[in-house]
């Protein structure tokens, strides 16, 4: 017994022995490769400086034309790759003042200059958090050895914010023309030089469009059996046309839907959920109704470092629907003020005056809107927007006099009352709440404060709904119970009494 256990001893020790030895020789060849063949540059960036999904301006290059060696396009998007990643650590370290990330995109000579002006602003107390919005490079010359390039950046629009002790002292947006030279170091394009000339103010070209034929009588939509979740596994292109023919038999002319940003696939958009989108659109067209397509629904991150991200989000819907005959409008985000406090009220307007900006470039024809949660903040942006929209839920006695305010302080464009309505929900967590008779006077009041001051209106909602997600009012029961009953058709299937008032005629 006690050579067998010696034996069983000796055997773990040789295999404990084999396993370190092997463990060692991985270790230094993992060394030995990375030494000779140069670290992958995404595995020695910190994460928050990398450009994957992190930083995606415009970019539109002239056609090459460069004096010296032909560059493929495989050198070209290189070369487009390493100069974005440039500007980003650039935009990371002025927002920080901190240099990680600096040295792999800038030479050493480049990098003496940024290292001195983040240690001034670090001084100063000094942070700027900018972004650039478009790019028009030129490849000006190609070095025949494939180690220099130079190229022009003309017009470059650039936004930025600068703090000084945590209080904003500059805002602006700027054009500007860059001159760059780049080296070819360790298979990476690093800015060896970089000038910049003529700058000046940005000149937004986007104009407001005239919709004096506006005539929206509307109702906000959410399939009843998917709410919140109409583009999902569940979607159905016949209950959505069977549902947009019951709403314009109703007598009402358009209907306004949401297109979430992470459902879509935030800048890399979802081509399955474009597609639902396209068939939901064909179905109000089918039932001749018009859609008001509210963006950037369950959103609220204005963060300068993200606007090129959800631009090119924007983007590419936009593209994609833009020439659909049933789209009316676009509604630029869901009660953006709601982020007023949690966001930052200046960061929050400044990112929607971007984005119309964005979306009038892309679709010149189709007017844009916000959808404020009250009259209060229904004039921000009010020379931005084509037409205004707001939302009221609170006591109608006060509507009348909101509209008079909010009229004095628009100059002549329509008014849409975007959201109202009433929950019908009375039980154990409201047992003082409203009846489904009390919901049906709402509305016939509401409709007479609609005809009486010229409103153009869309309802919430068709529907009761059985299930709400957390993300709409959280998790507490009754707030879930209330939000489930402001339909017009109850959760088995019933026409309510509010319906009688779904429309003013």
């Amino acid at each position: 017994m006690v050579g067998f256990n010696k034996n069983i001893m000796r055997t773990i020790l040789i295999a404990s022995y084999v396993m370190l030895i092997a463990l060692i020789v991985a270790g230094v060849s993992s060394v030995f490769s990375y030494l000779n063949t140069g670290a992958d540059r995404s595995t020695m960036l910190h994460t928050e400086i990398q450009k994957v999904e992190q930083y995606l301006p415009k970019v539109v290059w002239e056609p090459i034309q460069n004096e010296g060696r032909p560059m493929d396009k495989k050198n070209l998007k290189s070369l487009e790759n390493n100069y974005l990643d440039a500007w980003y650590v650039r935009q990371v370290a002025y927002k920080t003042n901190k240099i990680a990330g600096i040295k792999d995109y800038y030479t050493e000579s480049a990098r003496e200059n940024l290292y001195n002006l983040i240690e001034h602003n670090k001084g100063e107390n000094i942070t700027i958090e900018s972004t650039t919005l478009k790019h028009n490079p030129t490849l000006e010359f190609f070095s025949e050895d494939g180690q220099l390039a130079v190229i022009t950046d003309k017009d470059v629009v650039e936004y930025k914010r600068v703090f000084k002790s945590d209080k904003l002292v500059l805002e602006t947006t700027e054009t500007s023309t860059y001159k760059i030279i780049f080296l070819l170091e360790d298979g990476f394009w690093r800015i060896r030089h970089l000038v910049k000339k003529n700058t000046k103010p940005y000149l937004n070209n986007s104009k407001t469009i005239s919709v004096n034929n506006l005539n929206i009588k509307g109702i906000n939509y959410y399939p009843q059996a998917n709410p919140w979740n109409m583009f999902g596994d569940a979607f159905s292109k016949d209950t959505i046309a069977k549902d947009f023919k019951f709403i314009r038999d109703a007598g009402l002319n358009s209907v306004r839907i949401f297109v979430q940003y992470e459902d879509f696939g935030k800048a890399n958009v979802d081509v399955k959920k474009l597609e639902k989108l396209k068939q939901t659109l064909d179905a109000a067209d089918e039932n001749n109704l018009k859609v008001v397509l509210t963006l950037f629904d369950f959103y609220g991150d204005y963060s300068v470092m993200n606007w090129t991200l959800n631009q090119r989000h924007a983007e590419k819907i936009v593209v994609f629907v833009k020439n659909h005959n049933a789209l009316l409008a676009y509604d630029i985000k869901n009660e953006p003020n709601l982020d007023f406090d949690s966001r930052g009220k200046d960061n929050v307007i400044a990112w929607l005056d971007n984005m119309i900006d964005l979306v009038k470039s892309v679709d010149d024809t189709h007017p844009v809107t916000i959808g404020w949660s009250n009259t209060e903040s229904a004039s921000i942006l009010k020379n931005k927007v084509d037409f205004v929209s707001f939302h009221y839920y609170e006591d109608l006695e006060d509507l009348n006099e909101a509209i008079k305010t909010l009229k004095t302080e628009i100059n002549n464009k329509p008014i849409v009352l975007q959201e109202f309505g009433l929950s019908s929900y009375r039980g154990l967590w409201k047992p003082f709440g409203s009846s489904e008779e009390d919901q049906a006077n709402y509305h016939k009041k509401a409709q007479e404060i609609i005809a009486k001051n010229n409103l153009q209106f869309m309802s919430w909602t068709l529907y009761d709904f059985a299930e709400i997600p957390k993300e709409v009012v959280g998790r507490l029961p009754w707030r879930k119970r209330v939000q489930g009953r402001f339909g017009f058709i109850n959760q088995n299937g019933e026409t309510k009494p509010a319906f009688k008032y779904i429309s003013k005629e």
